[in-house]
């Protein structure tokens, strides 16, 4: 060997590498001795996440154990956002099939995005049980809560359909029908409603299918083009439509953690059977497609508070969710307090334009079903369809009623009230124990 010739550069150590990788998202490829990616994953913070496998604990635990060994190297990919990680891991996987992801990769139970590609308006699902066949699946994912944030997300950007209405564009009734919430709060384009052409709808799927392909750029330019073109032509609203879209698709990296955005699992509910369910248990003239549960908690030292959660199709909506600290009641007083966080609401409902709820479903027995009709009465304003759920019986009572309704406990109708009713407990408690963690008392989570 010549005095020139430099010796090979002996091989770095993982876990020195890794401390110089970015804090930013992306994906992590952990590989062997021989350079094979053997395990992909993604991180919000790569440098924390990826170190995160050096540590004794990794080492030791279950999951990891047999892992860590192996792993004599490791690179990684920056992405744009944490959507763009959790979509980049996705299709590594799928496309490298490392060994250490190969559970993954068999397992059906994991969740898919699927697109319904077929239909007139295609919609978009979570889904643990994809179809065989006439759908776009995306996945599997490793993560389902982050799959939900990042569905919850690309919906406020591309306001594609989540529900499973059977929409056909030449169907005129549908230029009558009522659209759900997501179209006033523009997370949805609303095609149940005639809103949108087929055409144009599937424009916007097609752009989604850019995005979730990883041809960022390209839809970039093809988004910008078009906002010119309309822009030029004086489609104003067209125009400035695409360029919030631009906008949006840019600041993917400043909507947060997607575990903040991601709905509420559902297992034990089937949505469409508890719907028909409640419709024709109450003889509603209509499916209850927007129903909102009301629940009151109570702080140590009195201090109370309330939570609106709200459901869609039968599934929660997280985004309008909704939270209150009772202002004008002292002490422990469930009915005073439902009064005043009823009227609070359907005030603004009403002083905003907005619709009000198909059902609203209320947290208590015959006393606090009492104070929220007394509640709307009192603002003039004429009730939906209220009932209230007592948890110890599970007993509904009904405005006008005596005697509760006792529904089987194996009824869809029931079940449904009761995850309504659960996650408006839940969410009530949150707030709770989110406060209790404060010397002091802040302003509201999110203002009624």
């Amino acid at each position: 060997m010549s005095d020139n010739t430099l010796p090979p550069e002996p091989p770095c150590d993982p876990r020195e590498k890794v401390k110089t990788f970015p804090t930013t998202s992306g994906v992590y490829l952990m590989k062997d001795g021989r350079g094979r990616v053997i395990y992909i994953g993604k991180a919000v913070n790569l440098r924390n996440r990826a170190g995160s496998y050096f540590t004794k604990q990794a080492a030791e635990d279950l999951r990891t154990a047999n892992l860590v060994p192996e792993i004599k190297d490791l690179d990684y990919i920056v992405t744009d956002s944490e959507v763009d990680a959790l979509l980049l891991e996705a299709r590594l996987v799928k496309d490298v099939q490392p060994r250490f992801n190969q559970e993954l990769k068999d397992d059906k139970t994991f969740p898919y995005l699927e697109i319904f590609i077929r239909e007139e308006f295609p919609r978009v699902e979570f889904t643990r049980k994809p179809r065989p066949r006439g759908t776009k699946l995306y996945g599997p994912f490793t993560n389902a809560k982050r799959l939900r944030g990042a569905i919850a997300v690309l919906q406020q950007i591309f306001q594609f359909r989540t529900c499973t209405l059977d929409i056909k564009e030449a169907d005129d009734r549908w230029r009558w029908f009522r659209p759900c919430l997501l179209a006033s709060i523009r997370q949805c384009t609303a095609p149940c409603n005639q809103r949108i052409s087929s055409e144009d709808y599937r424009r916007d799927i097609r752009r989604l299918r850019m995005f979730l392909d990883g041809k960022k750029e390209k839809l970039f330019k093809e988004l910008r083009q078009e906002m010119q073109l309309a822009a030029k032509e004086l489609k104003f609203e067209k125009a400035a439509r695409l360029r919030d879209q631009i906008t949006s698709l840019e600041n993917l990296n400043l909507r947060g953690d997607l575990r903040e955005h991601a709905q509420p699992e559902v297992f034990q509910v089937d949505p469409k059977r508890g719907l028909l369910g409640l419709k024709k248990v109450f003889d509603l003239p209509s499916l209850p497609r927007r129903i909102e549960g009301m629940d009151i908690a109570h702080l140590q030292g009195g201090e109370t508070v309330a939570s609106c959660v709200q459901f869609i199709d039968g599934l929660p909506f997280k985004q309008g969710y909704k939270r209150f600290k009772i202002r004008t009641v002292d002490g422990v007083d469930d009915f005073a307090s439902m009064r005043e966080v009823v009227s609070r609401h359907f005030r603004r409902l009403q002083q905003e334009g907005e619709p009000f709820p198909d059902l609203l479903l209320i947290d208590g027995g015959k006393g606090q079903l009492g104070a929220a009709m007394a509640a709307l009465e009192s603002i003039g304003v004429t009730p939906p369809f209220v009932c209230s759920l007592a948890k110890r019986e599970e007993e509904i009572f009904l405005p006008g009623q005596s005697d509760p309704r006792v529904l089987s406990k194996h009824s869809f109708a029931l079940r449904l009230l009761q995850y309504v009713r659960d996650e408006s407990h839940r969410f009530a408690q949150q707030y709770h124990h989110l406060l209790r963690k404060k010397s002091t008392f802040g302003e509201e989570g999110k203002k009624p």
